[in-house]
Order: C-alpha cells, then structure tokens, then sequence
C-alpha cells in the first residue's frame, strides 16, 4: 500500500506544487491590497508563506492519501 501512496504522492505533485504557488501568490496580492503587507518587502514574507502553504497541503496531502490506502485495503 505504501508504494501506491508515493504513486499518487508524485504523480500529483506537479499539479500540487502549482496550485500552493497560485495560493501563495493570492494571499501575497491580497496582503498587499489590505496594506498589511508592502511589496518592497514582499520577498521575505513570500519565502515564510509559501513554506508554510506547502507544509499544510502536503502533510494533508499524505495523510489523506495513507488513509485512503488503510480504508481500502479492508
């Protein structure tokens, strides 16, 4: 079960990694609108929030995907 999970773990990874690049991108445009954040100083803050989106989804990502396999293989 585990090398299905790392099937679909990479074979979606390219998909996965663009859309936490979109997501980062719209929540960097949207502190900027609010004026939360300043676009001289968009570097540092992009770097902090695109880890921080590609930590969530991919740990959802493989959890999901490993209790897919455990509720399959019943």
């Amino acid at each position: 079960m585990i090398n299905n999970t790392r099937f679909v773990i990479q074979t979606g990874m390219k998909s996965i990694d663009e859309q936490i690049l979109r997501a980062t991108k719209e929540i960097i445009v949207k502190f900027i609108e609010m004026g939360r954040l300043s676009p001289s100083n968009m570097h540092e803050s992009f770097k902090d929030i695109y880890a921080t989106v590609n930590e969530t989804v991919k740990k959802n990502v493989i959890s999901k995907a490993s209790s897919n396999d455990t509720n399959s293989s019943r």
